[in-house]
C-alpha cells in the first residue's frame, strides 16, 4: 500500500516491543485519531504486558495473570492493529525504511518506535546463567513454583526486584538470604538512614541480608562467596538490567546506555523513536539525560512517543516516579535524588509512617511517602522547587 505520510504525520507505524510502552503507544495513537496501519512486533508469545505484578501481586498469587495485560489480543484486533507475537525484529534498514523480521519478511514504516526494554544483567561469574532471573511472565511462573516448594532461596542483589521477591518468599514461608555487594541495600538510592530502615524491616521479617559480599560462583547447591558457600535450593539474581539496543546499534543509531533520544524521544534518525527502559532521553525538568526502568515512565513515554510521532508539541518534562510494596512497607518515590543529597525525614520511622525529602542545598530533588497516601501529587509539585526545610512536614 502506498504511504500517505507527510513529514509531520506518518502513515505506517511499527512498534518493536511487547511491554507497557507498546500498549500505551498504540492506545494513544488510536485515541489521537491515527487511522493508518500500526504493527506491533512482540518477541514474547503474549500481548504487550506490564511487569510490576510479576514481582508483586501475580507472583504472590493475589491476582490472576490477567492483571498484567492492559489489553487482550482481541482489543488490538478491534483497533485494526497487526499484533505479531512470538516474532523478533532481525534488522533495521534506515535507507529503505524497512524492518526485517526473523523470517526475513520486511515491514515498511514511516515512523518506528523502539520499545525493546531491557534484559536482566548476568554477572560475570561461573554458573550465573543457571540462576533464576525475573523479567518475563514465564520467569514469574517459575518463581511461583519455587515459592510453592518452600525451600531455601538465595537472592543475589538487594535492589528493588531482589527485595520485593525476598518479601514475597518470606511471606510464602521460605528461608531467604540476600547477598549484597554494598554496605546496605539500596544505599545509593535511599542514603544510609533509609537504607538501614529497609534492612531492619527485612530482618524483622526473617530475611537474612548479608552485605559487603562478593559472589564468586553460582552452583546447584548454593552461591560461593569469598567467605564460603551460602546453601540454597534455588538462586535468584537481581543485579540490574541492560537496555536492548542491538537493533538500533546495528542500524547506526546513536546509543549510549540505551538509545539516545531528545525530549521528544526522537533518535539520531528522525523517523525512529525510543521509549521506556531502552530510552536514554533528555529530560527537560532535570536538564539532562535520564534512563528510567519503572512502570510509570514506560506508560508515559509510550504516550509521549505516540503524540510526538503525530507531530504534537510534547516533551519529556516530568519527574521520575516509582513505588514498591514489601511486607508492611508501602511507598511512592518521585524525583531523582543523589547520594550526596541531605535526607530529611518528617513523621516517624518507628511507626513506619513518614515522608522523606532529598535536598541539594535548598532545592528539593526527590521525596518519598511511606504508608502515608494520597500525597504523591503534592510531592511531585514540590520536587524541583526551593523549600524551607523547617517548614517540611509529613503532609498530614
Amino acid at each position: 500500500m502506498e504511504s500517505l505520510a507527510s513529514p509531520d504525520r506518518p502513515n505506517r507505524i511499527v512498534i518493536v516491543g511487547g511491554g507497557l510502552t507498546a500498549a500505551h503507544a498504540v492506545e494513544t495513537l488510536r485515541g489521537e485519531g491515527h487511522s493508518g496501519p500500526i504493527t506491533v512486533v512482540a518477541a514474547e508469545s503474549h500481548p504487550p504486558y506490564q511487569r510490576p505484578p510479576l514481582s508483586k501481586s501475580f507472583l504472590k498469587g493475589d491476582k490472576p495473570l490477567d492483571v498484567v495485560y492492559p489489553h487482550d489480543a482481541g482489543w488490538y484486533a478491534g483497533q485494526g492493529v497487526e499484533l505479531l507475537t512470538g516474532r523478533t525484529a532481525a534488522s533495521l534498514d534506515l535507507g529503505a525504511g524497512t524492518l526485517a523480521l526473523d523470517d526475513g519478511e520486511p515491514l515498511g514504516f514511516d515512523a518506528l518506535l523502539l520499545a525493546t526494554g531491557a534484559v536482566p544483567r548476568v554477572p560475570d561469574v561461573p554458573g550465573a546463567r543457571r540462576a533464576l532471573y525475573l523479567r518475563t511472565i514465564e520467569d514469574s511462573q517459575r518463581l511461583q513454583r519455587v515459592l510453592a516448594a518452600r525451600g531455601r532461596l538465595v537472592i543475589v542483589g538487594a535492589g528493588w526486584i531482589g527485595l520485593e521477591v525476598a518479601a514475597a518468599a518470606r511471606e510464602a514461608g521460605l528461608g531467604v538470604t540476600v547477598l549484597e555487594r554494598d554496605p546496605l541495600p539500596l544505599l545509593r538510592v535511599l542514603g544510609p538512614q533509609l537504607a538501614r530502615y529497609v534492612a531492619d524491616l527485612h530482618a524483622r521479617h526473617g530475611v537474612e541480608i548479608r552485605t559487603g559480599v562478593t559472589v564468586e560462583q553460582v552452583r546447584e547447591d548454593g552461591v560461593v562467596t569469598a567467605d564460603g558457600i551460602v546453601p540454597a535450593d534455588d538462586v535468584l539474581v537481581g543485579v540490574g538490567a541492560v537496555p536492548v539496543t542491538d537493533l538500533a546499534e546495528q542500524a547506526g543509531i546513536a546509543c549510549e546506555n540505551g538509545v539516545l533520544v531528545d525530549e521528544r524521544l526522537r533518535s539520531s534518525d528522525p523517523r525512529v523513536y525510543a521509549a521506556g527502559d531502552v530510552a536514554n532521553a533528555h529530560n527537560t525538568a532535570l536538564g539532562r539525560r535520564l534512563r528510567v526502568e519503572h512502570w510509570e515512565n514506560a506508560a508515559r513515554q509510550g504516550e509521549l512517543a505516540a503524540r510526538a510521532m503525530l507531530g504534537q508539541d510534547v516533551a519529556y518534562d516530568w519527574q521520575p516516579y516509582f513505588y514498591t510494596d514489601q511486607f508492611d512497607f508501602g511507598m511512592e518515590y518521585v524525583g531523582n535524588g543523589s547520594p550526596d543529597d541531605e535526607v530529611v525525614v518528617r513523621g516517624s520511622l518507628e511507626s513506619g509512617e513518614f515522608v522523606a525529602y532529598w535536598l541539594s542545598g535548598e532545592t528539593l530533588t526527590a521525596a518519598m511517602n511511606v504508608n502515608i497516601w494520597d500525597v504523591s501529587d503534592r510531592l511531585r509539585a514540590m520536587v524541583g522547587t526551593t523549600v524551607d526545610r523547617d517548614a517540611l512536614t509529613d503532609l498530614r
